[in-house]
């Protein structure tokens, strides 16, 4: 049924609710943080984290494996989002975790799990992360994984395949990776998964003239030195590349015991120092395992306590959208909340040098990170956002100085974070090189970071609003967004769900950066958009549509976020009428009585087609900022 068109009334009503709702969830310290959901393989590895670590207890076990069987559906599968396909890895971690917690493999919800893994190819063919976690227990052998020798470490930012090819988050999770494999661990935990087996062959390699296969055949090389490597004369370089990537991984720690504020390396580099001996009483591993509690969510359930966790926390980017969002609302620039976001986000300011130095050397430090604690990794995406939040606040006198200071240093270090070809990766500039994709290893998930429309996107809007988009760094971005626009019209979104995301985010920065709203580029877009409007006048993007697009791009369940999203561009393009007037009804009509809107459909993306996100605040946020802007115009 078609939503009905509401009166401006309705609309300032909604407006204010959602207003209210977002203030309650303001922390006294003055910044917001939504919870981040994921997927359960974060409470499966956690289980065997501890079990690897000697530290598992039977109250935590079972806290968290009643929060994994809440998560199984009717089939006996887990998926990685909500109402999505099954999916094997997870299965296969879901399962071995609640074996590992006591739950009888003949109960139903098991037998379910595991017939569905053999259907599906067995353990077999669940990707190298999952082996991996199996092979630690003596599941699966380390002679069937890929190897990543430490070594790799001694090798210098212009050679191939060294650690900064791969993106910061990869390049954090396979350093600690190099020296579990070389140890190739085994602790066994008293079960078998024989039942998860498929019994067949494994697959065919490669032919060795292609690049795929050349890289199998290295692997068979990297084995054999490891194995060499453990034995005079070579023992000497292994155990200095250890020590090296030790050094490494502790000096990346960060002040609340993380690395990069993110679970996989924050898991591998605790599992690495142990290997190599460090006790878990040393301050390192002490600090970086009471980290854990603050990224862990109980909660009481009519089955008893559940426990889960964040794979990673996003306060600076809520805060910055929560300031946008009151704003967009109406409240002024000095408003007592604004104000106080504002001072908490000042704070936050990196400026300390990062491992973006490495292909940015000289370049001074400056901007924003997406966690509370995570220096070693600011990112473009958050320190646009912050700035475009930060100017439209107004402080005293010194508070106003320091803010000003900040912003100033943001917008430079955004500019030399650029990358060549006019884009902005979020994390490091240039970080394009492809040939780790072909690595045995590389099977799940965004291993580089190259430049994506999101990210130009919102750093060209930023500098628009900073009265520069005339600056050299702002033309040759408005001029990667046009090149890089879909031939149907829209945008591929790399951090978010996903056209629609990324049309959101281009369409407003485009204009905002002096492209006429009449222009062919801004026409096709805003006709995508109408095209995908659903018929209850919202707007959604199933995650499917990173592996599925012809079936799923710009199509799905409509949700408060992403309706928001094509809202702010249709916005921006001076639209009006029954499009933008349905989709303003639909956002009004099915908010709740609290103010919010309901979204379990996750509509944010950590690695495309692989890991996604549900932003708690999105369905807050973007609503408030999309009404406050039509009532606005």
């Amino acid at each position: 049924m078609a939503t009905q068109v509401v009166t401006n009334d309705a609309v300032s009503g909604a407006l204010d609710r959602a207003v209210e709702r977002l203030l309650t969830l303001q922390d006294p310290a003055g910044y917001w943080k939504g919870e981040l959901e994921t997927n359960v393989t974060m409470e499966a590895e956690d289980l065997l984290l501890r079990q690897f670590l000697g530290i598992r207890s039977a109250d935590l076990t079972e806290e968290t494996a009643r929060w994994i069987r809440s998560k199984q559906r009717a089939d006996g599968t887990w998926a990685t989002f909500y109402d999505g396909p099954p999916d094997l890895s997870t299965t296969v971690e879901a399962y071995v975790a609640l074996k590992l917690a006591g739950d009888d493999p003949a109960a139903p919800h098991m037998e379910k799990a595991a017939a569905f893994v053999r259907g599906a190819g067995g353990v077999e063919s669940s990707r190298v992360f999952t082996r991996l976690w199996l092979a630690l227990f003596g599941l699966w052998s380390w002679d069937d994984l890929p190897t990543m020798p430490p070594e790799m470490i001694f090798l210098p930012p212009w050679f191939p395949l060294n650690i900064y090819d791969w993106a910061c988050w990869a390049r954090q999770t396979v350093v600690p990776l190099t020296i579990v494999s070389a140890f190739r661990p085994v602790r066994p935990i008293g079960i078998t998964i024989d039942e998860l087996r498929s019994g067949a062959p494994p697959a065919r390699r490669e032919p060795v003239w292609r690049v795929r296969g050349f890289f199998q055949r290295l692997d068979d090389v990297l084995r054999r030195y490891g194995r060499l490597a453990a034995h005079p004369p070579l023992r000497w370089l292994r155990h200095l590349a250890m020590r090296r990537a030790a050094e490494w991984i502790i000096a990346r720690q960060e002040a609340d015991g993380s690395w990069g504020g993110i679970q996989p390396p924050w898991v591998y580099s605790l599992m690495a120092l142990h290997l190599l001996g460090y006790p878990l009483d040393h301050p390192v591993l002490r600090k970086g395992l009471e980290g854990l509690d603050g990224f862990t969510i109980r909660e009481q359930t009519s089955d008893g306590v559940v426990r889960r966790l964040e794979a990673c926390q996003s306060p600076v980017w809520d805060t910055a959208l929560a300031v946008t969002a009151l704003r967009d609302a109406g409240l002024p620039p000095d408003h007592p909340r604004v104000a106080s976001a504002a001072r908490w986000l000042v704070g936050e300011e990196v400026t300390v040098v990062g491992d973006w130095a490495v292909r940015r050397p000289g370049l001074p430090p400056g901007g924003w990170a997406f966690e509370f604690a995570n220096d070693n990794y600011p990112d473009t995406d958050d320190t646009a956002e912050v700035i475009l939040a930060l100017r439209r606040v107004r402080l005293p006198a010194a508070d106003q100085e320091r803010l000003d200071a900040a912003v100033r240093r943001g917008i430079t270090w955004v500019i030399g974070m650029q990358s060549k070809d006019g884009g902005w990766g979020a994390f490091d500039a240039d970080n394009t090189r492809e040939l780790v994709l072909r690595l045995p290893f590389c099977d799940f998930g965004a291993v580089i970071d190259p430049p994506s429309a999101d990210v130009t996107a919102h750093i060209v809007e930023m500098l628009a609003a900073e009265g520069m988009a005339d600056h050299p760094a702002a033309v040759a971005g408005v001029r990667w967004l046009l090149r890089h626009q879909e031939p149907d019209g829209s945008w591929f979104g790399r951090w978010g769900a996903n056209h629609v995301y990324g049309t959101g985010a281009v369409v407003p920065a485009l204009v905002a950066a002096g492209i006429s709203p009449s222009a062919p580029p801004i026409r096709r877009a805003v006709r995508w958009l109408a095209e995908h409007q659903n018929d209850d006048g919202g707007w959604g993007e199933d995650m499917r549509s990173y592996r599925e697009p012809e079936l799923w791009v710009g199509r799905g369940t409509s949700t408060a976020s992403q309706t928001a999203w094509a809202l702010l561009a249709l916005l921006a393009a001076g639209e009006s009428g029954p499009v933008v007037d349905r989709g303003v009804g639909w956002l009004v009509q099915t908010q709740l009585p609290d103010g919010g809107w309901d979204e379990p459909q996750y509509t944010g993306t950590g690695f495309p087609g692989d890991f996604f996100i549900n932003y708690h605040l999105y369905r807050l946020v973007f609503p408030i900022s999309a009404l406050g802007r039509y009532l606005r115009r």
